[in-house]
């Protein structure tokens, strides 16, 4: 789905209630956007641990305009299957990241001098967004 609107829409349409009832929990869901504007956002939190971590943010119910108690749980692993077909882990994720050298390089801790990395991102020749050095 594109939208949180359109998730909390299917959250109605499954369990009643009204879109602003769901809305907080599928705009946390995809507030990774804003770091990450397409698909590769979902990484943050379109797993196992991140339908957990909605529990602990929002409670492990919320209760609907109507009065109707809802798992907090079922409205965020249905926003997962929703976007990815099944709920993958954390693990999941991780293994699709392709290595980099420098995701493995490390400052040492004795005061040591470290030449910095230089991420490809700002490498010479590459645009950077304005505003960046």
């Amino acid at each position: 789905m594109a939208h949180p609107y359109h998730h909390a829409l299917s959250s109605v349409r499954k369990w009643g209630g009204t879109v602003e009832d769901y809305r907080a929990i599928h705009d946390w869901f995809d507030a990774s956007k804003m770091i990450l504007a397409d698909f590769r956002h979902r990484a943050l939190r379109h797993h196992a641990h991140g339908i957990y971590m909605a529990e602990t943010i929002f409670g492990s119910t919320i209760t609907l305009s109507t009065g109707r108690v809802i798992p907090v749980r079922w409205i965020g692993e249905r926003h997962v299957r929703e976007d990815l077909g099944f709920i993958p882990s954390f693990a999941d994720w991780v293994r699709a990241i392709r290595p980099e050298p420098w995701m493995g390089r490390a400052m040492k801790l004795d005061g040591g001098k470290q030449q910095p990395v230089v991420l490809p991102s700002t490498a010479e020749g590459v645009d950077k967004p304005s505003g960046c050095l």
